[in-house]
């Protein structure tokens, strides 16, 4: 698929000052639950599946940071395309995403268990609150994009997800999204 075109400048009024973080399929082993799609589709290519543009300001407190999140659509297996997803080093951390165009949703969930699943459409806001990890997966059949804020010092922890990965897959069941229990957690 071809990347979407974002004007970066136009959504957020600054110039960026890099170009966007890309994830393609290869960068994601771990994160879908189905490996062997996984390297089926590895074995013929390459598809990027999500990428993102942040703004460049230095980590510290008092600062936000903030960029736009392109979820292209698309499948391994069952399970949706979707990003890598975090916990923030600094856990107390919340973050806002805003819908720009697309369909689909943000997985969350924190140490203790407690997950939840909200829903994007464009021009909906998502709250993701301090402690939980969260990932956005798009459902639909265009690139699902995202507004983020969170502050700036608060970091990103990938590591906890590709080691113990969520509790919850959102899967296609006959066209519609299913969350179902992750068959794969705590083994």
């Amino acid at each position: 698929m071809k990347p979407f075109n974002l004007d970066f400048d136009l959504l957020t009024g600054l110039s960026r000052s890099k170009e966007s973080t890309k994830r393609p399929l290869s960068k994601m082993k771990g994160i879908y639950s189905d490996a062997e799609a996984f390297q089926n589709v590895l074995q013929s290519d390459d598809p990027l599946v999500y990428e993102f543009y942040e703004l460049d300001l230095p980590e510290t407190s008092g600062n936000l940071l903030f960029g736009t999140s392109i979820v292209y659509p698309g499948k391994i297996g069952n399970e949706y395309y979707m990003t890598k997803g975090h916990f923030h080093t600094i856990l107390e951390t919340g973050e806002v995403y805003y819908c720009l165009s697309g369909k689909g949703g943000m997985l969350m969930e924190n140490p203790e268990g407690d997950w939840d699943f909200q829903e994007f459409s464009p021009g909906k806001a998502v709250y993701v609150p301090p402690r939980y990890a969260h990932r956005s997966i798009n459902v639909g059949s265009e690139p699902l994009v995202t507004f983020f804020t969170f502050r700036a010092d608060a970091g990103h922890d990938y590591g906890t997800i590709e080691t113990k990965g969520y509790r919850k897959l959102v899967v296609d069941l006959e066209g519609q999204y299913e969350i179902i229990d992750n068959p794969r957690w705590n083994q």
